[in-house]
């Protein structure tokens, strides 16, 4: 007699930020949070650190996140015709969490494509591991007009993560075209 037994792969992540006030400080011995209400104010710089955590028993995968912005005829209007969000970001490392493409979304809203460097795996890992995070505050200009200011009301920036196993599949732009199939299914 010969018994197989089988187990699956999987593939686990979590996206969260530092619970923060509304002027953007952390609320200190906070859990860290799905999403934060910020009162903007020119000239002040807003913790907003998105991190991805790769849970203990996760299969090798790719990483990825989403960066949509709403508002941004506005924002290129307050900012300049070539708003790109990482001049207004710190701690965003490109070699770390590159972005790949930026999509034109039809609805005044823009999406970026950030992909993590390499692949990672907590599956024989006794906890999980938490990647750096997208970036750490955003701030915005000084120079910004009262006009301006009320033209960017309820702006949003939503942070959403894919992560795909990387085992199968001989390229990462094979893999997330993979998991777009599963996804539209």
């Amino acid at each position: 007699e010969a018994i197989n037994t089988f187990t699956v792969g999987n593939v686990s992540i979590k996206l969260d930020e530092a619970d923060v006030n509304p002027d953007g400080t952390i609320i200190e011995g906070a859990d860290r949070v799905d999403g934060n209400e910020y009162h903007l104010i020119p000239g002040r710089t807003y913790v907003k650190d998105p991190t991805v955590t790769v849970e203990k028993g996760s299969e090798n995968s790719y990483i990825r996140m989403f960066v949509t912005i709403n508002k941004i005829s506005e924002l290129k209007s307050a900012l300049g015709e070539g708003f790109l969000p990482q001049n207004y970001v710190t701690g965003w490392n490109s070699s770390i969490w590159d972005c790949v493409k930026t999509t034109d979304n039809g609805d005044n809203t823009v999406t970026y494509e950030f992909r993590y460097y390499k692949t990672i795996g907590a599956f024989d890992s006794d906890s999980d591991i938490v990647l750096e995070s997208l970036f750490d505050t955003f701030t915005l200009p000084g120079e910004i007009t009262n006009e301006e200011l009320k033209a960017i009301s309820g702006l949003e920036i939503t942070v959403k993560a894919n992560a795909i196993q990387a085992t199968g599949f001989d390229s990462v732009d094979r893999a997330w075209t993979a998991f777009e199939k599963q996804v539209k299914k």
